[in-house]
């Protein structure tokens, strides 16, 4: 187990003034560790990233250098690395800051990621909302192609990268790779059926790496200090820093970087504690998308395999805090409504599922639910998980399944007194029992 608790390694330099111009960039050891990649071999930069444990800072959390190592070589055909910086995941807000503040730092990373993967070109997928982030991004690549940073010869070293940012349209299914690829090239941004993947068949049919905002910046910062720098925090299976997203009921939200393996007690503790000396009844440890956890568990270690041993997600590094004065229920309602809002359209579980469980947790929360709700809203959720395109479906029903297991007292108090234990709707003794309403009758020829 290595240092744990709050550190400053990949934020170090969102508090210098003008960071985001090139020049105050490099007077910061900018740009050094694509300096040291260019006197490297790509298998040798992929090796470093493997050694040092890096894994997805995106959710999935699959290792970085692993995932480097499956693109397709020697096809005849060009070779991509694109950036996902569609950051739409409710709770999520630690891509934003980086590229605002220091767009520097992740335009290096996509340039040592090509250099890693005999790629010349690579694209930033930008969420459409982030209009500061893109403007950020769109001056700092400018000042690179100027400085021969980027281009036909990249430091002089001989080599070409190209760099594209696109922005997006701000749909949350594009956070998901290959309907990225497809919203990329052009198309509706919908998932692709798999295999083949991307690392063989992706972006314009060619080979393909999507990584995160946070993986790819922190690839640089491997080279230059060496991977035993990089190990020095968090446990061998889940080592380095991480940029967190504390929200919710803490007396200081933001944006923290601790090393994996803090607890999520000591990080409630870094965001001032619980507001108003609340006591704290669940926590999401990775954004909604991912299963909720009772207080019990809040001494758990935040790393991949601890969270997973909780039966939970890791996930963007989005810890959501609530409090014994906040509904589970509503707030899983919530969840639901912004899934069921957000699914593309493409599978039936996702379409047809989302829509009937909002219907049935609408029901409940507005008293009128039934006790066999709850056993229809499992059985639901057990027809989505596993059997969408991709993981929306899956993050969909984890809040409502976890709640279901360690909250399953509220459900049955809201469907037996027809009220929110928590005062947040009035009660209603005479609620009648809310049906469905039906689809219309498809109409005849006339």
């Amino acid at each position: 187990m290595g240092t744990t608790g709050q550190v400053t390694a990949m934020s170090y330099r969102y508090d210098i003034d003008g960071v985001a111009d090139l020049e105050v960039y490099e007077q910061h050891d900018g740009y050094e560790g694509l300096r040291i990649a260019l006197g490297m071999e790509p298998a040798e930069i992929v090796q470093a990233v493997k050694d040092s444990g890096l894994r997805g800072r995106g959710g999935a959390g699959f290792p970085t250098g692993l995932k480097w190592s499956f693109v397709a070589q020697g096809t005849g055909k060009p070779i991509y690395i694109v950036c996902n910086a569609d950051e739409g995941e409710p709770g999520t807000f630690k891509d934003r800051p980086l590229m605002e503040l220091d767009p520097h730092q992740l335009i290096e990373g996509m340039i040592v990621g090509g250099l890693a993967l005999n790629s010349e070109q690579g694209y930033i997928y930008l969420r459409g909302e982030f209009a500061h982030a893109g403007r950020q991004l769109a001056a700092a690549i400018r000042q690179a192609y100027a400085k021969g940073y980027l281009g036909a010869d990249v430091m002089g070293s001989g080599r070409r990268f190209d760099l594209t940012l696109h922005r997006a349209a701000g749909a949350y299914i594009c956070g998901e790779e290959t309907a990225l690829l497809d919203s990329l090239e052009g198309r509706r941004g919908q998932p692709r059926l798999r295999p083949p993947f991307p690392a063989a068949h992706g972006l314009f049919g060619c080979p393909t790496t999507v990584n995160n905002v946070e993986s790819i910046a922190a690839v640089p910062f491997i080279l230059r200090h060496g991977v035993d720098w990089w190990r020095q925090w968090g446990t061998d299976k889940s080592p380095g820093p991480k940029l967190m997203c504390i929200s919710g009921e803490v007396e200081r939200p933001g944006n923290y970087e601790v090393a994996l393996g803090t607890t999520v007690a000591d990080m409630i503790e870094l965001a001032g504690g619980m507001k108003d000396g609340r006591e704290l009844r669940f926590f999401c440890p990775g954004g909604s998308s991912t299963p909720m956890l009772p207080a019990s568990a809040a001494d758990t270690p935040y790393t991949f395999e601890d969270i997973a041993a909780e039966g939970s997600l890791l996930g963007t590094g989005a810890l959501m805090i609530y409090s014994t004065q906040t509904s589970v229920v509503d707030t899983v309602l919530r969840f639901t409504e912004f899934y069921e809002h957000e699914s593309c359209g493409k599978c039936t579980p996702c379409r047809e599922g989302g829509y009937w469980l909002s219907q049935v947790l609408r029901r409940i929360v507005t008293g009128g639910g039934r006790m066999e709700d709850l056993e229809l809203l499992e059985d639901v959720c057990d027809n989505i998980f596993g059997r969408s395109f991709c993981a929306l479906g899956d993050g969909m029903t984890s809040p409502i399944v976890s709640s279901l297991k360690y909250f399953r007292d509220e459900y049955e108090t809201y469907i037996r007194e027809r009220r929110c234990p928590f005062g947040l709707y009035p009660p209603a003794p005479d609620a009648p029992t809310v049906e469905f309403t039906a689809f219309p009758a498809a109409a005849g020829p006339s």
